[in-house]
């Protein structure tokens, strides 16, 4: 606020006095959700960390039971088996809440259904071999969905950082200035009432002083 916008009256004053107040509140509440968003951050960057160890486990074994199949049942068998096989429903994402954030939830949607007969005669390794695949498909999704979330929180985290700052470094002190500044000039008006008081009070004696002679 500039100085010359600045009316230097009571009423002024309380009004700054109590934006300071308001501000205040402001931060520490901005500060509060800094710190639970960052909690929050890092409860779901290790739960992705893990996700992310179990995913190479997975993949592993994932293709050693697609070379154990191809070993047993050949290659071209393999390849004829795989175009029997049900087709992935579209991915269904919806929102949630994180901490004020709002972050997707991914539904895998599992897969398509078909009919028992075309696959009743599968061979144990290349069911096992679904299997695999299956739980890749789903740690995948529930990765993408941890790595989105963490996105959107670090941005939220760092919007948070931002305002509180402003608040901080910016607002408050401006506000402080403007307290010290209606102060000043109230200090200003009461020494020049008090000049002129006594101003009068010499002129009025030296008015006396002449009547008397």
């Amino acid at each position: 606020m500039a100085r010359e916008n600045v009316r230097p009256t009571r009423l002024e004053l309380l009004r700054t006095r109590r934006r300071i107040v308001v501000a205040k509140k402001g931060l520490n509440l901005l500060k509060l959700k800094r710190t639970a968003l960052i909690v929050e951050f890092f409860l779901i960057s290790k739960e992705a960390m893990r996700l992310r160890g179990d995913l190479q486990a997975k993949i592993a074994r994932g293709y050693e039971s697609i070379r154990m199949a191809e070993m047993m049942e050949g290659p071209t068998r393999l390849e004829n088996i795989s175009m029997l096989l049900p087709d992935v429903r579209a991915v269904k994402v919806t929102t949630k809440n994180v901490m004020g954030v709002r972050t997707p939830r991914v539904d895998p949607g599992g897969y398509a259904p078909v009919a028992p007969a075309e696959l009743l005669d599968l061979p144990a390794s290349i069911q096992e071999s679904i299997r695999h695949f299956q739980g890749i498909y789903s740690v995948v999704l529930d990765i993408a969905e941890k790595e989105n979330a963490l996105r959107r929180l670090l941005k939220e985290i760092e919007k948070t950082k931002r305002r509180a700052s402003a608040i901080e470094n910016v607002l408050v002190p401006r506000l402080q200035e403007t307290v010290r500044y209606i102060k000043f000039r109230f200090d200003e008006m009461e020494r020049d009432s008090f000049s002129m008081l006594k101003a009068v009070k010499r002129k009025m004696e030296r008015e006396e002083a002449g009547a008397a002679v």
